[in-house]
């Protein structure tokens, strides 16, 4: 016979039966704010600071009973998912309010069911700024080095990423505010308070919420477009001058070992059409895409709002342009030119995870690896060519070769979080 709960969590306004299991708890768990507005009495009032030793005192209760106080919803992106691995979901009593979430997009008459949610709670706040300035619709549960100031000053290092933030701070309490900036405003404030940050395109789309991972939720429509469209699109998906697009046969395996995803940055470097950009864009990954022709700029703006996805355009030549860019997940390098390597090299210095290079010359194909070598990557890489069938008079075909390109790729090796040592 299963034992009956023993941790009772309440995320709900204090009613009266909740006064009454107060008073019966052997200890009472919560943020002083809220043991302070119970009027929890000292001797059995923990104040959660670090988990480790609160949840450790739980346990020391044995069969007693134990009340944790909590805001909103304790089970999203709350204190129930702790409590359930380490007591197990049965010894729960969970009585949930309304999440912060749901009560900041209220606030504004939004839905929320196509919002990309994300917390920066105990978590890289790079992941929190890389689903800002990759999705249109984003909430933030916010923590320190992730408020509303990092938030604004992430966002302004994408140069062409156009947000509006709407900082909810204090939620559901007599202090509460909910305030409209831009991210330059962000960014020259402090915040004092508990937030929960709104980060707003002009456009967003619409679908039914489901998990992608731990931190996140996204919208199924989005996936749901990358999924009928496919991936490793056609060349002529995209605008280009003289064919000069990375080959879709290419561009998959590019796309296969970059391995774009939300909350990742991306470089697009050399970024030409930026079809690259653009596909990694759609996968989920915030991208910034590097092209030194003017005129190639503007066909990677045009490229990106054609398949409805936002694309950070950097006008210059690497690897000067790539000093004042936030740092990269993963980097892809297009083309050839005689600077290869050097941008191979700066870039592999920056990269948390993978390079990918493409090159027609194989002259060059070893300066490339020991360029990533001596940053620390490995070094693999195939000579790819593919021939496409193509019709002839007749009703016959034939084989029609495209040229041959070397794709290398490093990986960061000795390393479990990404990041450059």
């Amino acid at each position: 016979m299963t034992a009956p709960p023993w941790i009772t969590v309440l995320g709900a306004a204090l009613a009266p039966q909740h006064r009454e299991l107060l008073a019966r708890a052997d200890l009472v768990l919560g943020a002083r704010r809220h043991l302070d507005a119970a009027e929890v009495p000292a001797a059995k009032a923990l104040a959660l600071g670090p988990l480790a030793p609160a949840l450790d005192r739980v346990a020391e209760t044995g069969s007693g009973t134990v009340v944790v106080l909590a805001s909103g919803d304790p089970g999203f992106f709350g204190i129930v998912r702790v409590l359930a691995e380490r007591f197990g979901p049965e010894a729960l009593d969970v009585r949930p309010g309304v999440s912060s979430v749901a009560e900041a997009f209220a606030r504004l008459g939004l839905p929320w069911d196509d919002a990309v949610v994300v917390s920066a709670h105990g978590r890289d706040p790079r992941t929190a700024f890389n689903v800002c300035r990759a999705q249109r619709k984003t909430a933030v549960l916010t923590a320190p080095g992730a408020g509303p100031a990092e938030i604004g000053a992430a966002l302004l290092a994408t140069p062409g990423v156009e947000r509006r933030l709407v900082v909810a701070s204090d939620l559901g309490s007599p202090a509460e505010r909910v305030e409209e900036v831009t991210p330059r405003q962000a960014a020259g404030r402090d915040w004092p308070g508990v937030h929960v940050v709104l980060c707003l395109g002009a456009a967003a789309g619409t679908g039914v919420s489901v998990g992608v991972g731990v931190g996140a939720m996204r919208s199924v429509a989005g996936a749901a477009a990358v999924a009928e469209a496919g991936w490793g699109l056609p060349e002529d998906a995209f605008a280009h001058r003289d064919s000069l697009v990375t080959k879709a046969e290419v561009r998959a395996l590019v796309l296969a070992r970059l391995g774009p995803r939300l909350g990742e940055l991306v470089w697009d470097v050399g970024a030409g059409s930026g079809s690259v950009a653009v596909e990694c864009a759609r996968l989920g990954a915030a991208v910034v895409a590097v092209e030194r022709a003017e005129d190639g700029v503007e066909r990677v703006r045009a490229n990106a709002a054609a398949h409805g996805v936002d694309v950070s355009v950097v006008h210059g030549s690497a690897p000067d342009a790539l000093d004042e860019l936030p740092e990269p997940d993963a980097v892809f390098v297009g083309g050839g030119g005689a600077d290869l390597p050097a941008v191979v090299a700066a870039c592999a210095r920056r990269a948390r995870r993978t390079v990918v290079v493409t090159l027609v010359a194989l002259d060059r194909v070893p300066a490339v690896q020991a360029a990533l070598l001596a940053a620390g990557f490995t070094a693999e890489g195939v000579q790819l060519q593919a021939s496409r069938l193509a019709p002839l008079p007749g009703g016959v075909t034939r084989l029609a070769a495209t040229n041959p390109v070397f794709v290398l790729w490093g990986t960061r090796a000795a390393t479990t979080s990404g990041a450059p040592s």
